[in-house]
């Protein structure tokens, strides 16, 4: 049975300009930029700013913005009886914003990029092409190139190529065709591609090389021994090859200098040569003092078009021949001019609250700043952060993500600000990342031919006053990237 009847709901629902600020204020600088060309192409009420307004960067402690601001009032449009298209501007708003001073960063604001050129698997097709060989070979190593992955591995086997080779093209071919494809491309350039596995590959390489004794020895050593080579296990190789300890210290010489990955270190490969960091903050030491500013130098400043929004006025203005087809031309630039302006206060909105948060972070990082010193850290939150700064945790989140900051000791991602506490038997707190740095420290000055066990390490924290169990030391020493004590050894 049908009914009816009243419910009394409440809902939290975003405005399309909230939800246009929220969408901005996660991107990073090279995509804002990007994002406010696509905008002004797709909306004609945009336009970038020819003369560029400017202000002064931003210390610690104070907010220092000047330029000019135009203040533009748009008459009241009405469509005879109809009132949904109101006032579009009034005196209060402003359609410029200010952008940080560029000419004193132009040198310092440059992102670090790699340049995008040829990917791996043009640069073997290039040299599959000087290659004089059938048709039918030709075409099976181009699909075999195809299944080379960004490391320059070939990670399937030759049977399994033959199968989807056959329901792709419709022809039939051997196994043997595909395997002489292989060792073809393992010919090419870089040396060790289209090996199957890391012994292949370090393998592949040896053989280019001219042949010596040490390179004859690394040669044995990963054909025969590669796994004892791998876990550092140096008197099981010399008791099972019968070489002596200089020869085996001679050949990891040689072996330490191959790459175990040939494809990513072609700048134009797969696996990420696009990769550009443009830090979104700027942080100058100054006397002692921190000067603050956001790197906007490459993001277009935005106005409205004038002569765009005039088409309104003179609409209104013809009174005597307001037909059907003009009054619908009068809603779509409206339409179009409203989402001009959401646009604009949404990139002046993600400018405060971008200033406001980094001003927030520098204050409660200021000694880290000054020396950079990763141990001046202070354990810090996404919490304290956004207390200081009366915003919510997933606004600092959004606008941690993704972000960089330039100081003079180097470029660091936001969130590395951020990090949890420790407490020392002195009941002080210390930031988590200044225990990895002392834990680094112990592992780089160790004795490489007696290296120290995370046991040995955790009682070296002890002794400086950090007391935490092993297992932790074992996970921060893995974090940091350092194998076990065994596989630290050295000759």
């Amino acid at each position: 049975m049908l009914q009816q009847k009243l419910q009394l709901k409440l809902l939290t629902k975003l405005s399309p300009q909230q939800i246009q600020t929220i969408k901005l204020l996660e991107i990073p600088t090279l995509e804002l930029e990007e994002r406010i060309r696509q905008e002004v192409e797709e909306n004609p009420a945009l336009e970038i700013t020819e003369d560029p307004i400017t202000s002064n960067g931003n210390e610690t402690h104070e907010k220092n913005t000047e330029g000019e601001e135009g203040d533009e009032e748009y008459d009241r449009i009405e469509f005879e009886n109809d009132n949904y298209i109101n006032d579009y501007k009034t005196e209060d708003d402003v359609p410029e914003y200010a952008l940080e001073e560029r000419s004193r960063q132009e040198a310092k604001n440059e992102g670090l990029s790699l340049l995008n050129g040829e990917t791996l698997q043009e640069h073997l097709l290039n040299q599959l092409g000087f290659r004089t060989i059938k048709k039918e070979l030709r075409e099976v190593a181009e699909y075999v190139i195809g299944n080379i992955d960004g490391d320059g591995y070939l990670r399937r086997s030759a049977e399994s190529m033959v199968d989807d080779y056959s329901f792709q093209t419709g022809k039939i071919i051997s196994e043997s065709v595909v395997e002489h494809a292989i060792e073809l491309i393992k010919s090419f350039d870089p040396s060790g591609v289209g090996a199957s596995s890391l012994e292949e590959c370090l393998f592949l390489q040896l053989e280019r090389k001219t042949s010596t004794p040490a390179i004859e020895t690394a040669k044995l050593i990963i054909s025969k021994s590669f796994v004892d080579l791998s876990q550092k296990r140096y008197d099981r190789i010399i008791k099972d090859l019968g070489i002596e300890e200089k020869d085996i210290k001679n050949a990891i010489s040689e072996i330490v200098k191959l790459n175990p990955k040939p494809g990513s270190s072609w700048d134009g490969s797969i696996s990420g040569s696009n990769t550009q960091i443009t830090p979104d903050f700027i942080v100058e030491n100054e006397n002692g003092e921190l000067n603050i500013t956001l790197n906007q130098e490459s993001v277009p400043e935005l106005n409205i078009n004038k002569n765009f929004a005039n088409m309104l006025d003179e609409y209104a203005n013809n009174k005597s021949n307001q037909t059907k087809e003009m009054k619908e031309a009068a809603i779509f630039v409206k339409q179009k001019l409203d989402s001009a302006k959401w646009f604009i206060s949404a990139i002046k909105q993600r400018h405060e609250t971008l200033q406001s948060v980094i001003n927030a972070l520098v204050e409660a990082q200021k000694d880290f700043f000054l020396s950079g010193d990763e141990t001046k850290l202070k354990p810090l939150i996404l919490k304290d952060i956004a207390d200081k700064t009366g915003y919510d945790v997933s606004t600092i989140s959004r606008v941690s993500n993704s972000k960089y900051v330039q100081t003079e000791f180097g470029i660091f991602p936001i969130k590395y600000l951020f990090t949890d506490a420790v407490q020392t038997n002195d009941g002080d707190m210390i930031s988590t990342k200044g225990i990895k740095t002392v834990l680094e420290e112990c592992i780089k000055n160790e004795d490489k031919k007696n290296p120290l066990t995370d046991d040995r390490l955790m009682e070296i924290l002890a002794e400086k006053g950090y007391t935490i169990a092993r297992r932790t030391v074992a996970k921060y020493r893995e974090q940091l990237n350092f194998p076990v004590a065994r596989l630290r050894k050295e000759l």
